[in-house]
């Protein structure tokens, strides 16, 4: 693979270390990412997720190894990681996380946390994302992912914590989410997904270019 060409606006079927091993220092403005949180959420452990278990029927939920958050900090610029409070042996303090209230209800988490490299207070977005009930019931986004993001989320982030025609990376890209809104936005992307189901899902909400 080269970069640039081989890796921007494209979604990659590979492992993300292998992938960013060929990618050069500081390349990518921001990586924004959603980790798997080595929960167990992929073993039907805790509260409604044997649900979710059902559904995906794989194994997802295992924590990355150090040398992949070295090499995110390598390649990027500055870093947005959900669940890094999951994480933060690998990360360094931050004042400025983000808090998104999902409005949820039942054994599921109120919010979730996500890590930034940023200066500045904490932040707060807020939209209902619980179980089959969305912020916006008219237009609701079709859940491909154990742990999709909301695009309107995503967008949120990047609207705030980027620029115009920057280069977003994700190096866990799931079902496309990122991309998905990075283009919306008028950003440049990369994607990495290691799922050749998942790879595909991505491509095909990219061409659509709605919330999908």
């Amino acid at each position: 693979m080269k970069y640039p060409d081989d890796f921007i606006n494209k979604v990659i079927q590979g492992d993300c270390l292998e992938v960013m091993k060929e990618m050069p220092d500081k390349c990518v403005n921001l990586v924004l990412t959603d980790p798997p949180y080595g929960i167990g959420a992929d073993k039907g452990i805790g509260g409604n997720n044997r649900g979710i278990r059902k559904k995906y029927n794989d194994s997802w939920d295992i924590l990355p190894r150090k040398e992949i958050f070295d090499e995110i900090f390598r390649v990027s610029k500055n870093q947005i990681i959900f669940g890094g409070n999951y994480m933060v042996e690998y990360l360094y303090n931050s004042s400025c996380w983000i808090v998104w209230d999902k409005n949820n209800s039942g054994n599921f988490a109120d919010c979730e946390l996500a890590w930034t490299s940023f200066k500045g207070a904490v932040r707060k977005v807020k939209w209902t994302w619980n179980g089959m009930i969305q912020e916006n019931m008219k237009n609701k986004e079709q859940r491909f992912h154990p742990t999709q993001k909301p695009v309107p989320v995503m967008k949120w982030i990047l609207g705030k914590y980027s620029e115009e025609n920057e280069i977003i990376f994700d190096p866990f890209l799931g079902s496309g989410t990122t991309a998905v809104a990075a283009k919306q936005l008028g950003r440049d992307f990369i994607g990495v997904e290691i799922s050749e189901k998942y790879c595909e899902i991505a491509r095909n909400r990219l061409k659509q270019g709605v919330l999908l």
